[in-house]
Formats: structure tokens, C-alpha cells, sequence
């Protein structure tokens, strides 16, 4: 096989490692599985990451990216001012994450995996820890965009208002996800709306 430069490889072995992680689990996405999986030397995997924890922390750099991206690519640039602009954007910016984790629920459910795997790995741990901070840092950020954009004061921090958010929808979606059933998407609704009545108090 013809030499390919480390940076082309990169994203072929994380998607290599993505795709491995969905059919067979964590637990079988070792480095030379990986490396099978896209045809080259066990060897390219060392080379190219260093260790499984920097291919793990790439894993879930490139799946969180993916969410961030098609939440921020739905944030309104412009929104109705007052509390009813507000809540419009979030119910916007809600459904299109969960839009993403739908339509490639495979890809959720490896990010949803190694998240378990990090509990009982102190190594994948703290990348998932830093992992978690930046997701509702960002989350947090929106929220603020959002509220100085349509001009309302919020009665609780930005911080707890993405955490709180962030918690009740990685429940939601895993347990549509596990049952097929649609009530969970009426149970999103729902948790915006209590978003809201948390955001104004």
C-alpha cells in the first residue's frame, strides 16, 4: 500500500474506529483490529496516535464535534426578542441535536459506549472528563448568545442551564434509542420546556 501522509490517515482510522466500535463494541476496537479494518499495519495505528487513549480522546473529539456542529449550525443568527424568541431557538437548537443523534444512531451509540468503557478506565476518563466540560461550556455559551440576542435576562446561570439540559437528554435519547418508542420525543418537549422554566425562574 502506497505510503499516505499522517494527517490523510488520521480521519480514516478514526472513522475506521468508529465504524468498529458500532458493530462489535469497545471492547473489540483494539489497535490491530482497527488497523484491519482499514487494511494497514498495526504499526500506522502507534504511529499516527501514540497510545488508545489519544485514539479514544480523537473518537470522541470527532463524534461531540459532529453534535456541536449541527447545533451551532442551527443557532439562529437573529431571533424574536423576548422570552418567546428565546424559547423558539432552544426548541430549534434542541431538535436538531436530537435530529443528529437519530439519524446516525450508531454514531451515538459509540460515543454513549466509551463514555461507560471511561468509567472503568481512569486514563479514557479524563478525556471523557474534559470531553463533558467543553460540551456544556459550549452549551452554556449558546445560551448566553441566545439570551443577549433576544434581550432576556436569565434567572439561573447559563452553567446549571446546560448541564440540566445536557443531563435530561443523553437519558432521553439512550432510552429512545434502546426502546424504539416515540414517547420519548413528546418526553423532549418536555424537558425544554422545563429548561425554559428553569432559564426565567
Amino acid at each position: 500500500m502506497a505510503h499516505v501522509p499522517a494527517a490523510e490517515r488520521r480521519p480514516q482510522l478514526i472513522e475506521a474506529a468508529i465504524d468498529l466500535i458500532a458493530r462489535k463494541g469497545v471492547e473489540a476496537a483494539s489497535t490491530r483490529a482497527i488497523a484491519a479494518e482499514l487494511g494497514v499495519a498495526q504499526a500506522t495505528v502507534h504511529y499516527t496516535f501514540g497510545t488508545k487513549r489519544e485514539l479514544y480522546g480523537a473518537v470522541i473529539d470527532r463524534l461531540a464535534g459532529e453534535m456541536i456542529d449541527r447545533v451551532c449550525a442551527t443557532a439562529p443568527d437573529e431571533a424574536a426578542p423576548g422570552k418567546e424568541g428565546f424559547a423558539e431557538s432552544v426548541r430549534l437548537m434542541a431538535w436538531a441535536l436530537w435530529d443528529a443523534c437519530n439519524e446516525r444512531p450508531g454514531r451515538y451509540q459509540v460515543f454513549d459506549e466509551l463514555m461507560s468503557y471511561g468509567l472503568r478506565d481512569p486514563d479514557i476518563r479524563e478525556t471523557l472528563r474534559a470531553h463533558q466540560y467543553a460540551m456544556e461550556r459550549t452549551a452554556a455559551d449558546l445560551v448566553t448568545g441566545l439570551a443577549e440576542r433576544t434581550g432576556v435576562t436569565l434567572a439561573t446561570g447559563t452553567e446549571a442551564i446546560a448541564r440540566f439540559f445536557l443531563n435530561g437528554f443523553d437519558g432521553l435519547v439512550t432510552r429512545h434509542l434502546i426502546a424504539g418508542d416515540d414517547v420519548y420525543r413528546a418526553d423532549l418537549d418536555r424537558l425544554i420546556d422545563a429548561v425554559i422554566i428553569l432559564a426565567f425562574g
